[in-house]
Formats: structure tokens, C-alpha cells, sequence
């Protein structure tokens, strides 16, 4: 496929090529009438100097005075000649120029009107100018028809110089536009040839990512393919930390199963250990696996609607916890969605709505909505809460309030990781009635 500079040269070059043939036309046709105006006016004005020297006796001949005769229709080889027609369409004068030119078919022309027109002549193409008149005398109007001709040897001369002037001209235009229509595409592209020169170096390793300045047409593109290159970048940090922590993390429960292996002692102790360790291996791989898949904002995500997802992860959690039949309050405008992976929004609120019926007593509510340029969500209940010297400890990994009560203290770290991902706010707080309420605030969707 040709390139867009190609494409963009050759599509404007067509453009001009019939711009300038259009524009060739256009003034060749102009020209062309303009000439033939000229010798329209050209033949009237003879044709008035013939009337001039005209004169028609009282016996209806007409006398000519040859001496005041314009010296064109004096001279044989003159390329303009004349001759006057009378009653029965005869030949009454003709000038000398005329003895060796051809005539015209005499044809009868209303009294008092004018007619000009090309016509042929053996072949040949000529115009003649034709003007009827009734010359008044005692015994009444004479009828004459007064035809002046010329050939279009003139005409076609003027008409070829012109062609060459023009069409050298507009060569030299053309060539001229070209150069410059190239100059301008060269310089209207640079700043998409400055992107393809940067991709390559960031595709070769040499960038990590585009640095030029680009106008507002491509500013756009240019910010979302760094963000994209950033986001991808993180999460392959991600998955690289995900990998070293879960290594790192496995070492010690790998440790303890080989002591606990070799170990000599009772049985069921050693099958405690064993399934202690193993246990706690499984929760450390489940979460660096939801840590390491943790998607990210990213330009080309799409918007996901907060209401549906939410009344989906309650009506689950609820199958779950049976035992429980909490008053659930949700306050969530169908409109209000987030730019976000609907994986990790199920992540998000799924462990925050199973901590809330884990810890309710009678009531959970979800609320969200518009702050400024903010989207907040805010899930409350009305159990115990936490001590406030507890709430940075519980949004460590393994870490939970209260060690009598089923879970792995996961949940809230994982929530913690994701809203770093999205550069969004988390605020964990006790409620003034009771119970623990925690505050998610991403950056509104446009």
C-alpha cells in the first residue's frame, strides 16, 4: 500500500492537473470568443465606412466613390472584401478585393436587420457581416443588403500565439505548483513522519516514548499512544513484581512443608503443618494472581456501568451468605459508569460487599455519585467497624480485625493494589452511627 504521503501527493496533483485543464478551457474559450467579437466589430466598422461612401441615384443605381474606398477592398490579395446585393438578390458592386475570392450564396436578409456568422467557402471557413437597409430616394426605398467577408487567417493566427503563450505559462504554473504543493505536503506531514521516526525508536529501544510537540490535530493520538505505552508498561511491571513477590512469598511455606517433610514427630502435627502451609500458599498465589491481572486505565477502555455490575455481585453474595437477610440499600443512578475493566470492578466491589455482609448486623448500603470531577462510591454497614489504629494494618496483605471470623485478609489489600492502579482514592473510615464505611473515588469518565 503506498504510503499517506504518497497518497496525499498524487490525489492533489490529480486535483490540479484538471484544475489547471478546466482553467485552460475556460480561457481558451474566452479568448477565443473575444477574438471573434473583434472581428465582428472589425467588419461592421468597414461595413460603415461602405455605407459612408455609398450613394444611390434617383434611377436606383448605386454609385460607390471608389476614391474615398477604405484601401483594403482596393488591393486583390486583401484577406477582406465586399459586395452589395439589391432587388432580386443581385450582385449590385463588389470590391476589387473580391475579384479572385469566392462568394457566398445570396440569400434574402429582412429590411433593417443585422446578421454575422461563419460560414464555408470552398472548403474554407470565413465570417461575414450582412446589413439591410432601404435607401430612400423620390421614387421610393431601394432595398440593399450591404455583406462585408473576411477569411480566418487572422483569427486563427492570433488564436495559435495565444495557445503557445498559454500552455507555456501554465507549464511553468504547473511546474511552479507542484514544487510548492510538494514543499507544503513535505512540511504539513512532518509532525506524522516525526511520530513514525519516534515509534521506531521506541519499537527499537532507543525511547521510551513520543517526546515531540505536535499540534492539536494529533495531540490526542499522540497522549493516548503514551498512555498506552505507559499502562502497558506497568502492567508488565506488575506481572514481573506479581512473579518476584509470589517466588519470595513461597519460600518460607516451601521451607516449612520440606522441615515439616523430613521432620520426625507426630503425624497429625505434621499433617497441621502441611495444611497450614498449603492453605496459605494458595491464598498467597490466588492474590498476586488478582494483583498481576489488575487491567488498569487504559485510552481505549470503555465505560462500564456502575448499577448493573453492583446489583449482579449482591445478588451472588447474597446466595452466599443465606443465613443473613441484611436490609440493602442501593443508590446508584443508572446513568454513572466508570472507564475501568469490568474484571476489576467486580473485584472491587465483590470483596467489599462480602466484608459488608461478613460484618454487618442489619444493614449494608451503596451509594454512588458525581463529586465535581470525581465518581464516588461509598459502601456502609452497621457492624462492628475497626479500632482507628487498625485501619492501616488491615489493608496489609493477610492481615485481618478480627482472627476468629473465616477469611484469608486479602480482600482489602487487593482493593488497595487495584485503586493504585487506577490512581484512584481509598478511604476507610468508621461511620458516626456505627459500623465501617469505605470511600472509592476514581476520576470521572469523558
Amino acid at each position: 500500500m503506498m504510503s499517506l504521503n504518497q497518497r496525499v501527493l498524487i490525489s492533489a496533483t490529480l486535483v490540479l492537473l484538471v484544475f489547471i485543464a478546466g482553467i485552460t478551457l475556460t480561457l481558451d474559450r474566452a479568448f477565443y470568443d473575444s477574438a471573434r467579437v473583434g472581428v465582428k466589430d472589425r467588419l461592421f466598422a468597414k461595413l460603415l465606412m461602405l455605407l459612408g461612401d455609398a450613394e444611390v441615384e434617383e434611377s436606383g443605381d448605386l454609385d460607390v466613390a471608389t476614391n474615398l474606398l477604405d484601401a483594403e477592398f482596393s488591393h486583390v490579395n486583401s484577406d477582406i472584401y465586399a459586395f452589395v446585393t439589391g432587388p432580386a438578390n443581385t450582385i449590385l458592386w463588389r470590391s476589387t478585393s473580391s475579384l479572385n475570392k469566392p462568394m457566398p450564396a445570396i440569400t434574402p436578409l429582412e429590411k433593417g436587420s443585422k446578421e454575422f456568422e461563419q460560414i464555408t467557402l470552398e472548403g474554407e471557413p470565413y465570417f461575414i457581416y450582412r446589413y439591410s437597409v432601404a435607401w430612400e430616394i423620390a421614387s421610393g426605398d431601394v432595398p440593399l443588403v450591404f455583406n462585408v467577408i473576411t477569411d480566418t487567417v487572422l483569427l486563427d493566427a492570433q488564436i495559435e500565439r495565444y495557445r503557445e503563450d498559454m500552455w507555456s505559462w501554465l507549464g511553468l504554473m504547473v511546474v511552479f505548483l507542484l514544487a510548492t504543493q510538494m514543499l507544503v505536503l513535505r512540511w504539513g506531514l512532518l509532525p506524522l513522519r516525526t511520530v513514525s521516526t519516534e515509534l521506531a525508536a521506541i519499537e527499537s529501544g532507543h525511547q521510551d516514548n513520543l517526546k515531540g510537540t505536535y499540534p492539536k490535530e494529533l495531540k490526542l493520538l499522540t497522549d493516548s499512544i503514551n498512555s498506552l505505552i505507559a499502562h502497558e508498561r506497568k502492567q508488565q511491571r506488575r506481572y514481573r513484581n506479581g512473579l518476584a513477590d509470589l517466588a519470595h512469598s513461597l519460600k518460607t511455606p516451601l521451607a516449612v512443608l520440606q522441615g515439616a517433610v523430613q521432620g520426625e514427630g507426630d503425624e497429625a502435627a505434621r499433617y497441621k503443618i502441611m495444611q497450614e502451609q498449603i492453605e496459605r500458599m494458595d491464598n498467597t498465589i490466588q492474590y498476586q494472581l488478582r494483583r498481576a491481572a489488575t487491567a488498569g486505565s487504559s485510552p481505549g477502555m470503555g465505560v462500564v456501568l456502575l448499577r448493573p455490575v453492583a446489583d449482579r455481585i449482591i445478588s451472588l453474595v447474597t446466595r452466599a451468605y443465606r443465613n443473613k437477610q441484611p436490609d440493602i440499600t442501593v443508590e446508584v443512578d443508572d446513568s454513572i459508569g466508570l472507564r475501568i475493566d469490568e474484571g476489576d470492578l467486580m473485584e472491587l466491589l465483590g470483596n467489599l460487599i462480602d466484608n459488608a455482609f461478613k460484618w454487618c448486623r442489619h444493614s449494608i448500603r451503596l451509594s454512588a455519585g458525581y463529586q465535581e470531577d470525581q465518581v464516588v462510591i461509598q459502601i456502609s454497614d452497621d457492624g462492628p467497624g475497626i479500632p482507628p489504629q487498625e485501619i492501616t494494618r488491615i489493608l496489609e496483605r493477610g492481615a485481618r480485625a478480627d482472627q476468629s471470623t473465616p477469611g484469608h485478609g486479602i480482600g482489602l489489600a487487593i482493593v488497595r493494589d487495584i485503586m493504585q492502579v487506577y490512581d484512584g482514592g481509598l478511604l476507610i473510615e468508621n461511620s458516626p452511627g456505627g459500623g465501617l464505611s469505605v470511600i472509592l473515588c476514581f476520576e470521572k469518565s469523558k
